[in-house]
Parts: C-alpha cells; sequence; structure tokens
C-alpha cells in the first residue's frame, strides 16, 4: 500500500479558493490512479474528483464540474485538488485515495479504493 497525507484544508469565506495537497510515499506513486472523496457530518463519504495514473484522465462530480481541479505530479509524489468558487455545502473532511485500477472509469465508489489518508478539514463559511 501507499501512506498518503492531506494538507490544504482550512476555513474560507464563500466564493473563495483553497488547494489540497496529497503527498504519497512508500510505493511507486505513479502506479496509482488517485482519487479525491469527501464527507460532512452525517453523511456517507462521497467522490469529488480522480484522475488517472499518467494524469491524461479525469472525472468529477457533477456538484464540482466547473469549479474543482484534479492534477497530479509524480516527480513530487503529490496529487492536488485546486477547488475555487466554494460554496458552504462544500464543507467536509476530504480524503485522497489511491487505486492500482489502470482506468478511472468506475472508480466513483470507496470499494475502489486501497489506500485512503486521514483527511484534512474544508470548511466554508456563508
Amino acid at each position: 500500500q501507499v501512506q498518503l497525507i492531506e494538507s490544504g484544508g482550512g476555513l474560507v469565506q464563500a466564493g473563495g479558493s483553497l488547494r489540497l495537497s496529497c503527498a504519497a510515499s512508500g510505493r511507486t506513486f505513479s502506479d496509482y490512479a488517485m482519487g479525491w472523496f469527501r464527507q460532512a457530518p452525517g453523511l456517507e463519504r462521497e467522490f469529488v474528483a480522480a484522475i488517472s495514473w499518467t494524469g491524461g484522465s479525469t472525472d468529477y462530480a457533477d456538484s464540482v464540474k466547473g469549479r474543482f481541479s484534479i492534477s497530479r505530479d509524480n516527480a513530487k509524489n503529490t496529487v492536488y485538488l485546486q477547488m475555487n468558487s466554494l460554496k458552504p455545502e462544500d464543507t467536509a473532511v476530504y480524503y485522497c485515495a489511491a487505486t492500482t485500477s489502470r482506468t478511472i472509469v468506475g472508480v466513483t465508489t470507496t470499494t475502489a479504493y486501497d489506500s485512503w489518508g486521514q483527511g484534512t478539514q474544508v470548511t466554508v463559511s456563508s
């Protein structure tokens, strides 16, 4: 498994931006497709975005399309989530996850992922 550590969360006003980072260690980072999920209090963990191992393919939840952007730097073993035009409903703990899937088709469920970070809190005030 790969070890994952998220950072970059915080408190931001509605309409603001944050960039989350997820640093990986322990295995070859480029062997993994990566995803971001989030979980609000009392709700299930939900898919946000995914990126293929090359970075050439991405997928987003409808709720964040056009506002969030996922990217990766395999030289730095890091995946990013740029979040713009944030809304109060984006408030959640954000988790990055790694999967050995060679495609990001179907990797929108938590069961598709092998490794998880500890999460970082994002709070958007109205």
